[in-house]
């Protein structure tokens, strides 16, 4: 029998007398097997009916995992329990980028580039419908892009794409309004959007939708001020929306991931009001890079989210530029794509540190260059 069948034997035949620790001795001996199944991090496993019940390696965490359900996703193989653990989340990538929608020409596509190395992104599927100001929530497994325009009417569509394989999305649900401009976070569970226009009553309506299950989005705050063109944080708690429009907006607002009904709080200002910059997130901190501030701005924000309070400038884009509402955010650094310049449309995907202050550099470009898309990762 091998290494792998002996695992997956000792998984199988779990019971309330058997202690996990005994499955995770095998667990390192699997890792240096030649033949073992290693992914970069469980987000990046199958997800499919043939998989269920089968245990994977993902090298990012050194642990096992157990498919649980198609629905369900990957479980952490836990030392301290005799049945699988949740996985835990983090908003942070440490695999790939992915943006999706934007302009011109109004796009459908859902591009893909790795964290590991500065390589240019590849088209790795199609949106069911092409639009532009569109907001992209990350879970554990899957990508959701929700809302955005068509150059017609806002729309309200909740896109879904598996993380696993390339692949096309599939319509999901539906916002509680229809909106474009409007800014994306996620708790892990959940995907919210904040602001946007034109809907009667959504520059400050929050809306919140279900990883775990497909379904529509329900209404369950307001931001404190009418906002559109904004942009998003996430930190393992809050959602943050910053900078915006009326034209160039400092204020830096907090909403929490727990919200059924209320009303976000001010919790500082950026360094420089403005509008349609790109957003990162650190675990630490929130990032707002570039964007217009009449004129366009290069400055890359950074604020706590253990404490509030105002941002400091912390270095520069490339290019100073708008027209971006787009951001990546890995383990190690932020991500701020292409925008638009006096010059004309930009195909630069910048890459700061979040170790380090400074200034970004040019690390790729996307399959096709446009602006106002959304950013999310895995």
């Amino acid at each position: 029998m091998s290494i792998l069948a002996a695992l997956q034997a000792k998984v199988d035949a779990v019971d309330s007398s058997t202690s996990m620790s005994e499955i995770l001795k095998l667990m390192y001996t699997v890792k240096d097997h030649p033949y073992k199944s290693v992914y970069d991090s469980a987000g990046v496993m199958p997800l499919d009916s043939a998989s269920v019940g089968s245990i994977r390696y993902a090298d990012n965490r050194n642990a096992m995992y157990m498919l649980v359900g198609v629905d369900s996703g990957w479980k952490l193989i836990d030392s301290d329990a005799s049945t699988a653990a949740t996985v835990a989340y983090s908003f942070q990538g440490s695999v790939s980028g992915y943006t999706t929608g934007g302009i011109p020409p109004v796009s459908n596509v859902i591009d893909k580039f790795p964290f590991a190395s500065d390589t240019n992104a590849t088209d790795a599927g199609d949106l069911t419908q092409a639009r532009y100001l569109l907001a992209g929530s990350p879970s554990s497994v899957s990508g959701y892009s929700a809302g955005g325009s068509t150059i017609g009417p806002q729309e309200t569509t909740i896109d879904k794409f598996p993380f696993a394989a390339d692949g096309n999305a599939t319509d999901v649900g539906d916002l509680a309004a229809g909106r474009y401009d409007h800014s994306g976070h996620s708790s892990g569970d959940d995907g919210f959007v904040a602001g946007g226009t034109y809907a009667a009553g959504t520059k400050k309506q929050i809306d919140k939708y279900s990883h775990a299950s497909d379904g529509n989005a329900t209404d369950v705050g307001n931001l404190l001020t009418a906002t559109d063109r904004s942009d998003g944080q996430s930190s393992s708690t809050h959602g943050y929306v910053s900078g915006g429009n009326p034209p160039y907006k400092d204020n830096i607002e907090k909403f929490p991931f727990a919200i059924s009904s209320g009303t976000a709080t001010d919790v500082g200002n950026l360094t420089v009001g403005r509008l349609m910059g790109a957003a990162q997130s650190s675990t630490t901190h929130g990032y707002y890079s570039g964007g217009n501030s009449n004129p366009y701005s290069n400055v890359i924000d950074k604020f706590s989210f253990s404490s509030d309070g105002n941002a400091t400038d912390v270095g520069d884009i490339t290019v100073a530029r708008d027209n971006i509402q787009y951001g990546h955010s890995s383990t190690t650094h932020g991500y701020t794509g292409n925008g638009l310049t006096p010059g004309g449309l930009q195909n630069i995907v910048d890459k700061f540190s979040f170790a380090s202050d400074g200034n970004a550099t040019d690390a790729l470009d996307l399959s096709a260059a446009r602006r106002l898309a959304a950013g999310l990762q895995v």
